[in-house]
């Protein structure tokens, strides 16, 4: 998300550098530049106005000080409008209120609502220690029902079974009735979409609303829909009183316009972004994070407390204390820091967040096909060759990609990386992944403007 917004603002910014200072004058061409790569990125017309209108006032009663040069003084101008359309800071759920409480999904059809539902019950699970229910009224996609019945069953959730045949205002006081009855902290609430918006669609959603009284109404938005994600998000504004906006598939091909958008139009906070298939790919939405981002500043500050959730802690201990005592980092260390990656989401989704526009380096590095290729090489190997890599000579190369299923030459490549590797932990003294996001917490690449 945001690849080609970050390109074509970085060459904006970049037009500034050589000024002498900071004028309405001297910034037109970057302000231009600007404007027409937020255009094209499909942020809203009425969003993109008023976010150059900031930018042009905050340039020209702009004093730089010593330690900024004018350009940095520009980047710190831009990323200010854009914390301040996408919203000041990041709004967890409120949900202080009589259990159990309700949280209702709304939105269109293919946005993503039913795997948001599971995402979000996940998150409560896991950092709220909330007893969560899910529970479906969408009576008319096929087998919606069963998929968040299998959903919740995946991630430890309680699941209402209701019936396609029952309303879905009648569905949801059934479902509020049983979590009621089971004790649960949160009931989520999944309702149907259209493939547009129709009179008929918020008539009924708004029914359903006043029959449960949800204490948080999210509007569930595709990054990928533009403009339509836009008119989408004005006519469920008006419908229903949202308090918070959650975005999905912010891991593909999207060009951002939504994320810019959708809280000037809702004048509802976002709240969280879905960055991947995977059940706990779903993150807390800091605008001054992602700002940076778009910026190619990158967001550590999300890597580190991703890697804090998702790491296992004890292994990364074990490693550095082995490390720590002379002993050389194996290929058995390598493979778990493989698997480690691919907990994460891969590589690339590791690099988007890294400052200094490494994401756009992502391409040329492995996918997670590849990582498990990599990771079925050496699950081919002998305990012995895992802890001793150097014994591997042509013999046992030959026996080990034939049992992997994969040419000699990509075994060349991995054992190659190995070395790399290995080194570069001799140079750490040990902590694997997490020791070197938190070595990057504290003392972060500069990116542009820094």
């Amino acid at each position: 998300m945001f690849g080609n917004l970050s390109e074509r603002l970085g060459e904006a910014l970049r037009s500034v550098r050589g000024k002498g200072r900071i004028s309405e004058e001297n910034i037109k061409e970057a302000v231009r530049q600007v404007r027409m790569a937020l255009l094209e990125a499909d942020v809203a017309l009425p969003v993109v106005k008023e976010f150059i209108a900031g930018v042009r006032d905050k340039a020209s009663g702009e004093i730089v000080t010593r330690s900024l040069t004018p350009d940095q003084a520009f980047v710190k101008i831009v990323k200010d409008e854009l914390v301040a359309i996408m919203g000041a800071h990041n709004e967890e759920l409120s949900l202080r209120t009589q259990p159990p409480a309700v949280v209702l999904l709304a939105g269109l059809q293919g946005a993503g609502k039913t795997t948001t539902a599971a995402k979000l019950a996940a998150r409560l699970l896991q950092r709220n220690d909330s007893k969560v229910m899910l529970a479906s009224a969408d009576v008319y996609r096929p087998a919606a029902i069963a998929q968040l019945g299998k959903l919740a069953d995946q991630v430890g959730a309680e699941f209402f079974p209701s019936d396609a045949g029952d309303k879905p205002a009648v569905i949801a006081s059934a479902a509020l009735a049983a979590a009621r009855l089971a004790q649960v902290d949160v009931l989520i609430l999944d309702t149907a979409g259209r493939l547009h918006v129709d009179n008929e669609m918020m008539a009924e959603i708004a029914e359903l609303h006043a029959q449960v009284q949800p204490v948080e109404t999210l509007f569930v938005v595709d990054s990928m829909t533009g403009q339509d994600a836009v008119r989408a998000a004005q006519a469920f504004s008006e419908a229903l009183p949202l308090t918070g906006v959650i975005l999905t598939k912010a891991d593909g091909d999207a060009r951002g316009g939504a994320a810019l958008s959708v809280r000037q139009i809702t004048g509802a906070p976002i709240k969280f972004i879905g960055t991947g298939e995977k059940i706990d790919a779903l993150e807390a939405f800091h605008p001054e994070r992602v700002a940076s981002r778009i910026l190619g500043m990158g967001d550590v500050l999300s890597l580190v407390e991703e890697v804090e959730q998702k790491v296992d802690q004890d292994k990364a201990r074990k490693l550095a204390k082995k490390l720590g005592k002379g002993k050389d980092f194996d290929l058995e260390d390598l493979r778990e820091q493989f698997s480690q990656m691919l907990d994460m989401g891969g590589l690339a989704q590791i690099l988007e967040k890294l400052p200094g526009g490494l994401s756009q380096k992502a391409a040329a590095v492995p996918d997670e096909k590849q990582i498990r290729h990599q990771i079925a090489l050496i699950n081919a190997m002998t305990p012995r060759e895992r802890r001793f890599p150097r014994i591997i000579d042509g013999s046992r190369k030959r026996r080990i990609s034939g049992g992997a299923g994969r040419p000699p030459q990509e075994l060349s490549r991995l054992l190659k990386q190995h070395r790399q590797m290995q080194k570069m932990m001799k140079k750490m003294k040990g902590g694997g992944m997490a020791r070197m996001m938190r070595a990057m917490k504290g003392g972060l690449p500069p990116g542009p403007g820094r």
